[in-house]
């Protein structure tokens, strides 16, 4: 499987359960749907990317990923800065957004470099 895929799900199905747990436990609802959306959307893009009808449409998508993701930290700086997440909760979840920011933008890159 592909790394950014397969990083992109796992990050997605812990996004969900951090959504499910931010509803259960701390009853917080509204950043948690919006954690939620953009950080299940950046798999769900790069998916969309896989059949990209062309090169600029495998970047834009890529892109919006980026974007998703970029969304995604805000949320968690959020969620940590009014404490519904623990330092090691945030340092995780935030770790692994900024390893897919950075893996989108490899990608992105190598992307455009070719001809």
């Amino acid at each position: 499987m592909n790394f950014l895929k397969e990083k992109s799900f796992k990050f997605a199905v812990r996004v969900v359960k951090l959504s499910q747990y931010l509803g259960r436990e701390k009853r917080e609802y509204v950043m948690s749907k919006q954690i939620l959306r953009s950080g299940t959307a950046v798999g769900a893009l790069y998916r969309e990317a896989e059949h990209a009808e062309s090169k600029a449409d495998f970047i834009h998508k890529l892109a919006i990923a980026q974007k998703e993701c970029n969304e995604t930290i805000y949320w968690l700086e959020l969620l940590h800065a009014t404490e519904y997440l623990t330092q090691p909760q945030f340092d995780s979840l935030y770790a692994d957004a900024v390893e897919l920011i950075k893996l989108l933008t490899s990608s992105i890159k190598t992307a455009k470099s070719k001809g």
